[in-house]
């Protein structure tokens, strides 16, 4: 669904704070959203008292969900903007 915006986003990468900021930020904020369900995934099927089970496991599967339809509502704003949006 991004790659053609991912693709644009990249070939005109430079290491500005704006560009970095408006280009890349839906997307690291997908990245950390599953960085956050990881441990939420590593725990399912696994006992509350095992030392795998992560102690805050609701606020990991909160923080991770929250995050990743921030960076999904953002990543497709900008590829709506980097493919013409209404041509």
């Amino acid at each position: 669904m991004w790659h053609e915006p991912i693709g644009l986003v990249a070939t005109d990468f430079r290491l500005e704070l704006q560009y970095l900021i408006t280009g890349w930020t839906g997307y690291g904020l997908i990245m950390i959203g599953l960085l956050f369900l990881l441990p939420v995934a590593i725990s399912v099927g696994r006992h509350p008292d095992d030392r795998l089970y992560p102690r805050s496991r609701n606020a990991y599967i909160g923080w991770g969900v929250t995050l990743y339809l921030l960076g999904c509502a953002i990543a497709t704003q900008v590829a709506q903007i980097a493919n013409g949006y209404g041509t």
